[in-house]
This record gives structure tokens, sequence and C-alpha cells, in this order.
């Protein structure tokens, strides 16, 4: 596709976001309110090493690959809206990183190194079509990145799902500060789970381990939801968890590098308008800004690149607005359509 081509493609792919929003939803296509039991079991386990399986969970027929990637520490359950409505008219996979869900632990640390390399094993051993269309969320947005610029030739355009603000001390050091000591007080609860997987005790936690199993999601059911807290009563979990807890310290404590290029690569960067909705009243246009900045410089790796703001909207726009997802890889595939003829 031609940069003269996009550009004008610019307005058409805003009013398209804009006014059909619920276009998906008006059809005959259902979005489930709650995950469905499906969920409670792995797809398909792909071998992408001696010993190690990826859970991958597909839908959908066609000509064109959209791979979602989750945000940290989540798992194909946080798609549960957007897959099936993308499965109408294209094949669209999710899938479990290590450590999580039905996926085999995978090697320490669990960087973003570490995760772009099983990426491309499970493409590579999944026999996915590509060029695909990669969709990422959060963290999940950093992997997509970190995989165009190692892979170009296996994607065709990206969707980045509220990419969070990286180097954000530069911009509220007492903010920044604070979440550090955040952290220490995580990692140590995470330490403290870890440990009491290795002694089988969460199952059946003491008091002091009560909050390690604590609380259940709403969107889905007893069933599903037990064979969440399944994994998380294995040691893996809490090592995985730890590992890529504190990969994101490292991660958005810089800023986004100057060298990061994405060519001509067609980017298209979904903003949440709440994300920061709890933060107190005296940072939260703070934090806002430190976002804004990081997905402008996220934008400027490409030529090809389009912001959107995505109202009522938390940190998870997939649960929160799942068409608005929906509608910006559609646009991408038809943008991808029209630049191959």
């Amino acid at each position: 596709m031609d940069g003269k081509l996009w550009k004008a493609s610019q307005v058409t792919l805003w009013l398209f976001l804009a006014s059909s929003a619920h276009a998906v939803s008006g059809a005959t296509i259902h979005v489930p309110d709650h995950i469905p039991d499906s969920y409670a079991q792995a797809a398909t386990l792909v071998t992408i090493a001696p010993g190690r399986t990826l859970n991958l969970r597909c839908e959908g027929k066609g000509t064109q690959t959209v791979l979602l990637e989750a945000g940290s520490h989540a798992d194909t359950t946080t798609w549960f809206k957007v897959q099936p409505l993308l499965a109408s008219s294209v094949k669209v996979c999710s899938y479990d990183r290590a450590g999580f869900g039905f996926s085999n632990e995978g090697p320490l640390p669990r960087n973003l190194d570490a995760e772009v390399a099983d990426l491309h094993a499970l493409i590579q051993h999944a026999s996915l079509k590509t060029p695909l269309v990669l969709v990422g969320h959060s963290r999940g947005s950093n992997i997509a990145r970190l995989y165009a610029q190692r892979y170009p030739a296996d994607i065709s355009g990206m969707v980045l799902v509220d990419p969070p603000a990286q180097d954000v001390a530069s911009v509220a050091p007492k903010w920044a500060r604070e979440e550090d000591q955040m952290n220490e007080q995580r990692f140590a609860f995470i330490r403290e789970c870890e440990a009491g997987a290795e002694k089988h005790q969460l199952a059946s936690p003491p008091p002091a381990l009560a909050r390690c199993v604590a609380g259940s999601n709403p969107s889905a059911s007893a069933k599903v939801n037990a064979a969440i807290v399944s994994y998380k009563y294995e040691p893996a979990f809490w090592r995985t968890l730890r590992s890529e807890l504190e990969d994101n310290a490292v991660v958005y404590g810089q800023p986004v590098s100057p060298e990061e290029t994405l060519g001509a690569l067609p980017v298209v960067v979904l903003r949440a308008s709440d994300t920061d909705a709890d933060a107190p009243a005296d940072i939260r246009k703070t934090l806002e800004a430190a976002r804004d900045k990081t997905q402008a410089k996220i934008l400027s790796t490409t030529t090809h690149g389009q912001h959107v703001m995505v109202d009522h909207a938390s940190h998870d726009i997939q649960l929160d607005q799942p068409e608005v997802v929906t509608n910006a890889v559609t646009s991408l595939l038809k943008e991808a359509t029209v630049s191959a003829h």
C-alpha cells in the first residue's frame, strides 16, 4: 500500500470505527456475555519444543489469519468477546503464553525475548498462514511490536490495544517511585504464593495464603473458574507471573527506543478513554499525557499509523468495546487486500 492510499484511508478508517462500532453486534453474530464453558479445557496443544506445548484456540475460516496476543498474566479468556466476532469472516486464533492457562511453563526469565521466540515457534509449528494481522493488548502490544521488528515478513498489520505508558518516571517521578515500592510488595506476595504452591497448600490455603486464590471471574461459570484456579495452584504459574511482572518493570521503565522501526507496516493504536479513571485527580492528567506520549512514539515508528480514541472503555477495550477492536482489524484486512491488488 502506498503512502497516499493509506493517508486517504485514515479518514475512512476513523469513520468506519466511529460509525459502525455496533454494526457487528447488530447482525446475527452472538457476542457472549459470559466465557463459554469450552474455555474450561485446552483447545489444541501445539508442541513448540521438546516437552513444551502452548494452548492454541482457533475459530473461523478464510484466506487471512488474525492472531490475538493477551496482556500481562492473561490468557485466551480475555478474547472471548472479540474472537467470535472476527471468526465470522477470518481465521482467528488466541493462545495461552507459557506458564498461563493450559500452556506448559517456559524457561526463565519470561521476558519479551522469550515470549517473541515462543510466538514465532507457535506460528511455525501450528502452520498459521502468514503474513497475518497481529493484535496485542497491553503487554501484548510490546510483544507484537518486537515480533514485527524481528519477523516483518510474518506480519501484514497490527492493532495495538491501549499500549501502556513507558518511562513514566520522566514525567511523574513520585508516582514512579511509589509504583516501584508497590512492585516490591507484589513480588514478595507472589513469592509467598509460589512457596505455598510448592508445598501444595493453595487448594486449601491457610489464612496467610488465602489471597493467592481469592476471587473469581464474574464473567465465567463455575466450571471455567475452577479451571482457572486449578492452574494457579501450581508453582509454574507463580514463577511465570513473577518473572513477567519483573520484566514489566524493566520494559515500562524505559522509553520507546529511538531505534524501533516498523517501516511501512499498517498499525492502528486504540486508546482507551478511562484507563486512568481510578488514579488520583492530581496525577491522572500526567499519566494520560505519559500514555499519549508513548503511543505517539509507537505510531512514529511507522509511516502507516492511525490513533483512535475509544470512549467508554477501560484499559480492557477488548472486553468493554469488542466491536471497535473487531472493526479495526477488519479495516486493516481490507487495506491489506487493496494493497495486494
